[in-house]
């Protein structure tokens, strides 16, 4: 397990001021989540082999409570992993159109750690603020699946162990990513109006299919999450990013600022049940 490097401090929570704060992550809190269960897995868990996950969902805290998400290898080959869902959540946290997420992450450096935050609701509605793979160090994955739109993204700020920043517009007509202050992709597709999900943190494990299983050195992996927000526009206010495509073109290249990819370097993982 790689944790920050004594003596440097840990990024400080960027939690933003105001009024239209709605939701602040307390991962310790059994009020906003629930632990060790989804139902984006068949049976709420605690596997999901079908779509190429090591996972074995487990609730204890040391897996996701205190904002690091761990994976320990099992003897039986599985993974405890830890996953923390508002699906089922005593408050029910549902993200909805116009909704802007906004937190901090430190990607994993372990072959075959697959870290995601994600949302969820009854089979689908899923959009992905990021994935990440360390076989392709530099890259992030964006995905729209409501309504289809993705983009590969590469960074230089993109490497395994680094601190990056995200942000996710979810648009009714377009939803936007940002890395680290820059606008790296919309999608023009967007939500819809009558889209709302909750949301899913967790560190999954690859078996092998799209992306390398771990070393078989490998017993821990670990991503830490630091300071998750989400914002929501006040009545009437409008979504002032959720701009017609005409007027939202990107200006700095097809892909945003650093580049990215249109064709993804291994196939993209499908499906969550």
């Amino acid at each position: 397990m790689h944790e920050p490097t004594a003596g440097a401090p840990v990024p400080p929570p960027r939690v933003p001021s105001g009024p239209d704060v709605v939701f602040t992550a307390d991962f310790a809190s059994r009020r906003q989540w629930v632990a060790g269960r989804s139902w984006a897995y068949p049976d709420g868990g605690p596997e999901n082999r079908g779509d190429d996950k090591l996972d074995h969902l487990v609730a204890d805290a040391d897996h996701s409570r205190r904002g690091f998400f761990r994976a320990t290898r099992r003897p039986d080959g599985m993974w405890n992993t830890g996953l923390l869902t508002t699906e089922g959540s005593e408050d029910g946290f549902m993200l909805r159109p116009g909704d802007v997420l906004e937190t901090r992450v430190r990607l994993p450096r372990e072959t075959g750690a697959w870290p995601a935050i994600w949302t969820w609701r009854d089979g689908g509605q899923e959009i992905d603020v990021f994935e990440y793979h360390p076989d392709n160090p530099d890259l992030l994955e964006f995905t729209n699946h409501v309504r289809g739109g993705e983009r590969y993204f590469r960074g230089r700020a993109v490497a395994p162990g680094a601190w990056i920043d995200l942000r996710t517009e979810f648009g009714a007509r377009s939803v936007v990513w940002w890395v680290n202050g820059e606008r790296v992709f919309a999608d023009h597709r967007g939500t819809g109006r009558s889209w709302r999900a909750y949301l899913i943190v967790n560190l999954s494990v690859c078996g092998g299919r799209w992306h390398p299983a771990p070393d078989p050195g490998t017993t821990e992996m670990s991503f830490q999450v630091s300071g998750l927000v989400v914002r929501r526009p006040s009545p009437g206010g409008g979504e002032p990013y959720d701009r017609p495509a005409a007027e939202d073109r990107e200006t700095a290249g097809p892909e945003g600022p650093e580049g990215g990819d249109e064709r993804p370097a291994r196939p993209q993982s499908r499906g969550r049940s």
